[in-house]
């Protein structure tokens, strides 16, 4: 009898540990879970510290405030941008940048506008005038004398904040020897104002003109007799008369 042919029996395949796998992906998801719950809830999640740079006109106080910071906040929720943008809305703050330090630390370099003059109110108190015009109260109450002191104008006149831009971005040693700005404003000059100096000068001028004419001002500050000088689209000098009293053999003096 022919031999019946037996079919070759396979091997068991043995199944694939999926099962096992997944167990492990999910311990290692719950762990990682854990973890990040542990961290923030701690203390390494929270801002530690605030601190602040260059401020002069704004206390940290007022700037916590407008920054709506505070220390055990988030630190990841805390946007370097959003808070710039608050802080610059602060009248007297020109630039804010923010610098996150991990862990907790936020430090906040404040630029403020610079401080261009004085006022005098009607009550005879003096506050500050920053670049943009914004008032600040004065420090000690101290009589400034390193910046003019400007009287007479109205709180909502265009011409302050512009005069006050002007004087910001002249060399102060330019404009050192004046004492006090009052506005004198005429149909030809709406900005025209009158300046009277420390050496005894009154100078009529515009605040349009004050930047090109600054150079020549502190010239004739520092050269010339006290007297009236006019420095509009031409410029003139008349010192004045001498004292009564003195010799009538002195001789007159043209300056030009």
């Amino acid at each position: 009898m022919p031999k019946a042919n037996v079919p070759v029996l396979k091997e068991p395949v043995k199944p694939k540990r999926k099962s096992g796998r997944k167990v492990k992906v999910i311990l290692i998801l719950l762990f990682v879970s854990l973890l990040c719950v542990l961290f923030f809830r701690s203390s390494l999640s929270k801002v530690s510290a605030i601190t602040f740079h260059g401020n002069m006109y704004s206390t940290e106080s007022e700037l916590l405030k407008a920054a709506g910071l505070e220390v055990g906040a988030p630190f990841f929720a805390v946007s370097s941008g959003n808070v710039e943008r608050k802080l610059e809305s602060i009248p007297s703050v020109e630039h804010a940048v923010v610098d996150k330090k991990f862990p907790g630390k936020i430090e906040i370099r404040i630029e403020e506008f610079p401080l261009a003059a004085y006022e005098l109110t009607d009550g005879g108190k003096l506050s500050g005038l920053l670049a943009n015009g914004t008032k600040i109260p004065l420090q000690n109450g101290s009589m400034p004398v390193d910046k003019p002191i400007l009287t007479g104008w109205k709180e909502n006149d265009p011409n302050l904040v512009k005069l006050c831009k002007t004087l910001s971005e002249i060399p102060g040693e330019l404009t050192a020897d004046i004492s006090e700005i009052v506005p004198s404003p005429t149909l030809s000059y709406p900005d025209r104002i009158k300046m009277y100096t420390r050496s005894e000068f009154e100078v009529i001028s515009a605040i349009s003109l004050l930047p090109k004419k600054a150079e020549y001002l502190n010239e004739i500050l520092q050269n010339q007799d006290p007297g009236q000088l006019k420095m509009l689209d031409a410029d003139s000098y008349v010192p004045y008369p001498p004292p009564e009293g003195e010799e009538n053999g002195q001789n007159d003096t043209t300056h030009e």
